[in-house]
């Protein structure tokens, strides 16, 4: 069997039970045929969950296609109700059941009338979306309709607190490193003295949302999920958001000095003697905490000089590992992409200065016959890229999800904050070989896999050695015979030519020199 297509972004309905399963008593329900329920084995395998995950498939079988759905469903949110009293229950379809075009939405005001606890119904279009902007409308969606519920029942309170409070909106299960950049977080906060209201929707309660309004601002850590939200609150109750992601010295500095903006304005009728100054915080903590400011000026950063990298991710990753290798690493990015088209604009806008080449696009191949075109010295992407380096015998740096168990550590590794500098700088020196490992590859022939470069992974080109010239191959002393043949290939690759000949032999060796 063969794989047909990867996906960098899952299906619609992923993104909604993504979020659903990060908050504390809400249970899921997915309107979806056998084979479409793997959301539960996969969150408990990859965050090491020790409880269930709270997801249960309604399944569609023969016999509701044959007599309806509504009766199955309806059942599955009672008997829930019943036995796991949550506080809110989330119908979601599939993009597969979705064919069937029931109306669900009747359904769940039919479950509401006779239920306990809320039921609402994703409302997502799952022809239209993936994964990713699911999850940001699934969260925005529980948001409004908890707080226009406490407005109906004259519950809101929209008194801010006395003192400077923020809520973090965004981290949520199955998010790359978000526990971990969770931690920095709060430890950045504490720092700045900032208490913490919201954390939505990892670990937050639903009932939690009617007091966001009480926060000075919102802090949106990552742009894939957080920002509909955001913008809601915003233009619902004037709230202030930063959405700089703290990832990086420079972008640290930026997002902490935003903050003291948002303050000095917001303290103004509540403070008036008092202002907020970070600038020795930020200081301190550049020069003492965060050891990559120090490490890019070292020794060991100058043997970067003349590498070159490819990035892929998403947005938020993609855009902020560019800006640490480019500006604070003097590291070359040849190119540099996300799969999260729909944010291809400001992702544009945020890179356009740090590397040659910006590459939008959800097709794994196409990344893998930039990076084998480029054949950079390190790859810094997601899973699928870490393959397309181990193809290419390229070091690669998981940066972004999608991620692999191994990027769920149980170890401590935020991406987020002072620390977090700390713990991307690991894996960029890791990624590359340098110094007298490099000059040892070279002399022993690379590693001990047989290396075949190609200036396209999806090229089917097969090159024909006749006899003669592997008669002078096999001439070659041993340890430089592999690097002759490979460098031979990609000479024939790049001419277009299938057979090779002693005269293609010669023809690459001049070329080479």
């Amino acid at each position: 069997m063969k794989l047909a297509h990867w996906m960098y972004a899952g299906p619609a309905h992923i993104g909604t039970l993504r979020v659903a399963s990060s908050f504390k008593n809400v249970h899921a329900i997915m309107h979806a045929p056998l084979g479409d329920d793997y959301f539960n084995v996969m969150r408990s395998m990859l965050e090491r969950e020790r409880n269930f995950t709270p997801a249960t498939a309604s399944i569609v079988d023969r016999h509701v296609l044959a007599r309806g759905s509504k009766k199955r469903v309806v059942d599955n949110i009672l008997r829930k109700d019943k036995e796991e009293g949550p506080n809110l229950i989330i119908l979601t379809p599939t993009c597969t059941s979705s064919i069937l075009q029931e109306d669900l939405k009747n359904f769940v005001d039919r479950a509401s009338i006779i239920s306990d606890c809320n039921v609402i119904f994703a409302d997502v279009d799952h022809y239209q979306v993936n994964e990713i902007q699911a999850a940001d409308r699934t969260l925005e969606q529980v948001v409004r309709y908890y707080l226009e519920k406490s407005h109906r029942q004259e519950t809101l309170d929209q008194f801010v607190t006395d003192a400077p409070s923020v809520n973090i909106i965004g981290i949520l299960t199955l998010g790359f490193h978000n526990r971990h950049d969770c931690r920095e977080l709060r430890r950045l906060l504490k720092d700045l003295d900032i208490r913490i209201n919201q954390i939505i929707p990892e670990g937050g309660s639903v009932e939690d949302p009617k007091n966001l309004p009480k926060a000075w601002f919102n802090l949106i850590p990552y742009r894939e999920v957080g920002l509909m939200t955001a913008m809601y609150l915003n233009k619902e109750f004037g709230m202030p958001y930063v959405s700089t992601t703290p990832m990086g010295a420079v972008d640290m500095a930026a997002c902490i000095r935003q903050i003291k903006k948002y303050l000095d304005t917001l303290a103004a009728p509540i403070l008036s003697s008092k202002r907020v100054d970070y600038e020795s915080y930020i200081d301190g903590q550049t020069r003492f905490v965060s050891q990559a400011a120090w490490f890019s000026r070292s020794i060991d950063c100058q043997n970067f000089t003349g590498k070159e990298t490819v990035v892929f991710g998403d947005a938020t990753h993609a855009a902020s590992i560019t800006k640490i290798l480019a500006r604070e690493m003097g590291i070359r990015v040849s190119c540099t992409g996300t799969y999260c088209k729909h944010d291809a604009e400001w992702f544009k806008e945020q890179i356009k200065d740090f590397c040659d080449e910006i590459i939008i696009t959800d097709d794994n191949a196409e990344v893998g016959d930039i990076i084998a075109r480029v054949e950079p010295s390190a790859i810094f992407g997601t899973q699928m890229e870490r393959h397309i380096g181990k193809r290419l015998e390229i070091p690669c740096g998981v940066i972004s999800a999608p991620a692999h168990i191994q990027n769920f550590s149980l170890g401590y590794r935020p991406f987020l904050g002072y620390e977090g500098t700390n713990q991307i700088a690991d894996p960029v020196y890791n990624s590359f070989a340098l110094g007298m490992e490099d000059h040892l590859l070279e002399i022993f022939c690379g590693h001990d896999t047989k290396e075949i470069m190609t200036k396209s992974l999806s090229t089917d080109m097969s090159l024909i050695w006749n006899p003669e010239s592997r008669l002078e191959l096999n001439k070659i002393p041993r340890f430089v015979r592999d690097e002759v043949e490979r460098n031979t290939e990609k000479f024939a690759r790049r001419k277009g030519i299938l057979n090779i000949t002693v005269e293609v032999m010669h023809a690459a060796k001049e070329a080479l020199s």
